[in-house]
């Protein structure tokens, strides 16, 4: 059975959050790591998250085909 239109879906809020914390990762990363591998590991993973995020928001927004009988 689809959802009712009433349910919250708990992606929406999920992808962005994720949204949110992989930018926050990629900032606190330029702003507090020195020059090197390190930041760019943490902008790499920042980016990563923001991904995910951008992914799970666009999938929770999508609406749902209906059944076949």
């Amino acid at each position: 059975m689809a959802a009712s239109a009433g349910r919250l879906n708990p992606l929406k809020p999920a992808g962005f959050l994720l949204l949110l914390m992989g930018w926050i990762l990629v900032l606190s990363a330029i702003i507090l790591l020195p020059d090197g591998g390190a930041r760019g590991g943490f902008v790499a993973a920042g980016v990563a998250v923001e991904i995910l995020g951008l992914v799970l928001a666009v999938r929770a927004h999508i609406a749902a085909r209906p059944e076949r009988n």
